[in-house]
């Protein structure tokens, strides 16, 4: 029992150069994927959320939801449609990417961050405290000619002052990827999760992004999880997406990770959900458990 204590012991110890380090400071996550489904994921990677504000960091939590609204659009008989990998959104599919990916996956969010002890705030136009503001996405095909994707968007403006003031307060914002455009309307659009988790990195000026996948991270062999690389800088990452070694799904996850080193974010992670504790892991202690990518120009 003592020697069993005094690991313990040791593992804080090990952690408290990382929580001396990191206090203070803001790091965004973004959750996504099959994980939102997976209660015993989520309900670690929100545990982990809630222990990161209570040692003085500041995570912002920023979600998708795109296996929820698939399958809200099938049960209202809407047939679902993709364009270059984003999806084709129409008035009445809005409707639904609003109830589901605005209001009841933040709220069960925030539900689920209370009872772990924390406290957070989901905001969405359907809360009345919008962060997100955005235009339309402007995509062409291969002629160059401008695609129809109805009302899908990208992020222009986060509304920093809001998330600050929640993260200082010691609440824990909950941000789902869906913008008001940025006219002055009321008018709502679907953005891709990854990008609006960049852009509201980027605005905060975030120490680091989180995205929180289904891998251990990146590997130079996809199906080997011993080939996982721990560390990697941005020049590291562009020659691997070049040499073929990165591949699948992981080729969008990866140009996401440069386009947010590219916007100044300092540090950025790819770790796996379905690991038990994975968050505090990858950024308490020495090794991690996913990979990191960094600017290695400003070294």
């Amino acid at each position: 029992m003592v020697e069993e204590a005094m690991e313990k012991a040791d593992t804080l110890i090990e952690a408290m150069k990382w929580i001396r380090e990191h206090r203070g400071k803001t790091t965004v996550i973004k959750l996504g994927g099959s994980l939102m489904e997976d209660s015993a994921a989520m309900g670690h990677l929100l545990v982990d959320a809630v222990f990161m504000e209570t040692v003085g960091m500041k995570p912002v939590i920023v979600h998708g939801g795109g296996n929820a609204i698939s399958e809200a659009m099938a049960a209202a008989g809407i047939e679902r449609r993709f364009v270059q990998g984003r999806r084709y959104t129409d008035k009445q599919s809005l409707e639904i990417v609003r109830e589901v990916l605005a209001r009841q996956i933040p709220e069960q969010l925030v539900e689920e961050l209370i009872s772990f002890g924390g406290q957070a705030k989901a905001l969405s136009d359907c809360f009345g405290t919008n962060v997100l503001y955005g235009e339309k996405l402007n995509m062409k095909n291969e002629n160059g000619e401008l695609l129809d994707l109805g009302y899908v968007g990208t992020v222009t403006r986060v509304d920093i002052d809001q998330i600050n003031n929640l993260c200082n307060r010691g609440i824990i914002p909950v941000i789902p990827s869906y913008t008001l455009m940025d006219d002055g309307s009321s008018q709502g659009l679907n953005v891709n999760a990854d990008t609006a988790a960049t852009e509201v990195a980027k605005a905060l000026k975030a120490d680091k992004l989180v995205y929180v996948s289904e891998v251990n991270g990146v590997r130079t062999d996809p199906n080997d999880p011993a080939s996982m690389i721990n560390s990697l800088t941005a020049e590291d990452a562009r020659a691997l997406l070049a040499s073929g070694a990165i591949v699948g799904g992981m080729i969008p996850k990866i140009q996401a990770c440069l386009a947010a080193i590219e916007r100044g974010v300092e540090k950025i992670h790819i770790i796996n959900g379905r690991l038990r504790h994975s968050l505090l892991l990858e950024i308490f202690t020495s090794l991690g458990v996913g990979t990191e990518i960094v600017d290695g120009s400003k070294n």
